[in-house]
């Protein structure tokens, strides 16, 4: 994005932000706050162009340092910090997804579809389809997914922002695109918020997208999730992380936007912890429970997010928010993240949402066993269809 895109963006974070904040600080929810922490990593190794020696050392480091991360920090309940990798099948080749698996099975997050398409061309809705179809089956030999009645169920993240043909065309190319996730088994879209033209105008919600088939961008605005509502929406969720105006360094002249990437720059301070709680991201009507998703490229980024970075976000978490007096602090998958919501939407009794972790997607098996390294070679040729790294 140019200069004069950036101004333009920072207006706009400020011009929604403001009146949304003060409107916060005139309504004290009561205490403890329940503080959801979601933890969505575009995971993409051979991301670069690099050999694949440099790829599945990638991998393996993941597999080596996160476990050990992951047991030293425990939230309100006793879980374990846990991630959630979105994976492109792109990167499906080399053991990874097997390896990712291996994670899974021992408790340490889930996997949902990250997907790039129509970079060296524009996609079809066709295309489109038949790759998500054909990426289900792939990894569900891995039993990866959970379960909606029976029916495989999928988290999405939009390879470079462009959900729904947002980006004038680029990366995508395809205007029905909510449509067609929603048709194959998509339960919400994790993409925002991001810092171009492709973040929504319904900035900081968690709400509704309805697609018009014949126009990009559909997911713009939407209709609120609302604590109570009880009604079952066709539409696509779309589950944000947020985005606010921050001073860097407490300068006067540091005014920047903030959204919610883990990557090392600048390094995650205390300041910007809190304004990921302050900033309230929730269902409507139900205050007391914080949604903070955040998101990082964990391949390349793992300086900061299998490193020192993330020791301490996860500590001054746990220490802050986790006292259980004033707050409550709960690490969730996006899965898990989802069902809360739908539990609060049903107007479902309780104080905690620990009882709500599987409500309606169920927890994947996952399975490590099959003796599968790579995509199948459908897979494979539908992607290349439209992308190349």
């Amino acid at each position: 994005m140019n200069f004069t895109g950036k101004i333009k963006l920072m207006l706009f974070v400020l011009s929604k932000w403001l009146p949304a904040y003060s409107a916060k600080m005139l309504y004290r929810p009561p205490r403890p706050i329940h503080v959801l922490f979601c933890m969505v990593d575009h995971y993409e190794p051979g991301t670069g162009g690099v050999d694949a020696e440099t790829e599945q050392k990638r991998v393996d480091f993941l597999l080596s340092a996160f476990p050990g991360m992951a047991d030293r920090h425990r939230d309100s309940s006793g879980n374990c910090a846990k991630r959630t990798w979105f994976f492109p099948p792109h990167y499906h080749r080399h053991n990874t997804l097997k390896k990712l698996v291996m994670l899974c099975e021992r408790g340490y997050g889930e996997i949902e579809l990250h997907l790039h398409h129509g970079k060296i061309r524009p996609d079809t809705s066709e295309n489109l389809e038949e790759t998500l179809i054909e990426c289900i089956r792939a990894y569900s030999d891995f039993d990866i997914f959970g379960t909606l009645n029976g029916r495989k169920a999928y988290g999405f993240i939009h390879g470079d922002w462009a959900l729904d043909n947002s980006r004038n065309g680029r990366y995508c190319g395809v205007n029905d695109e909510i449509t067609i996730l929603k048709r194959t088994g998509c339960y919400a879209d994790f993409t925002f918020p991001a810092v171009n033209e492709s973040n929504p105008f319904q900035m900081n919600s968690i709400y509704y997208a309805r697609d018009n088939p014949e126009r990009p961008k559909s997911y713009n605005t939407g209709i609120p999730v609302i604590f109570g509502e009880g009604k079952n929406c066709n539409d696509l969720m779309i589950i944000q992380g947020s985005i606010f105006p921050f001073f860097q360094g407490n300068k006067i002249f540091g005014l920047r936007y903030f959204g919610d990437v883990i990557n090392g720059d600048p390094p995650v301070t205390a300041r910007r912890i809190d304004s990921w709680v302050k900033t309230g991201v929730h269902v409507k009507g139900k205050r007391d429970w914080v949604i903070v998703k955040t998101h990082t490229h964990g391949a390349t980024d793992s300086h900061a997010v299998l490193g020192k970075e993330m020791e301490f976000i996860y500590s001054h978490l746990e220490q802050k928010y986790g006292n259980r007096r004033n707050y409550v602090l709960h690490y969730v998958t996006a899965r898990e993240l989802y069902n809360i919501i739908k539990a609060l939407e049903a107007g479902e009794k309780g104080d905690n949402p620990e009882a709500f972790r599987d409500y309606l997607i169920k927890p994947p098996r996952y399975d490590s066993s099959p003796d599968i390294s790579e995509a199948p070679e459908r897979l494979k040729a539908l992607i290349a269809k439209t992308y190349r790294d």
